[in-house]
């Protein structure tokens, strides 16, 4: 068993589970009486952002809140998001701009290949690719041992495994 084995390490965003809980949210904004006369909206802003917009400052962040819920059900790690910590009055509404994370920086896949090699087991190697991280080894065990340690620490992004071969 010369072959070695390997894994991606990737930070990939789901866009038809966002957009199913964006239109989720957008409904259940509509229903709720709570809601009702605020002019509460979520729309898509752009290739990676939401906006939510209403005419009181506490609808808008009540309805992040509502987004957050149907990400959470769609198994959609709210690492993705990165809000604005207040919104923005603009006129006679607030905007509460949302960007959505994807794809890991040169700097996270270093700390993650500095993890790997300093703390997880020998013979693992790993090598920046893109966005993505590679992590190989001739033994299955250690691969299963670095995505253990990977999983274990605490990183600010929705990580997954793919290609594990």
């Amino acid at each position: 068993m010369a072959a070695e084995s390997s894994f991606d390490v990737v930070s990939k965003l789901d866009r038809q589970e966002v957009d199913n809980a964006l239109n989720q949210t957008g409904k259940e904004l509509a229903q709720r009486f709570d809601f009702k006369g605020t002019g509460t909206t979520i729309a898509w802003q752009g290739e990676n952002g939401i906006e939510i917009r209403s005419t009181s400052e506490e609808r808008a962040s009540a309805a992040l809140e509502v987004f957050k819920e149907k990400l959470i059900k769609r198994k959609i790690s709210l690492k993705v998001l990165d809000a604005a910590e207040e919104p923005k009055p603009s006129g006679k509404e607030y905007r509460l701009p949302v960007d959505l994370k994807e794809g890991i920086t040169t700097e996270d896949a270093k700390k993650i290949s500095k993890l790997v090699r300093d703390e997880g087991p020998k013979g693992v190697k790993t090598q920046i690719q893109g966005d993505e991280l590679r992590v190989s080894s001739k033994k299955k065990d250690d691969l299963q041992s670095a995505m253990t340690l990977i999983k274990d620490k605490d990183f600010d992004l929705a990580l997954q495994f793919v290609n594990y071969r």
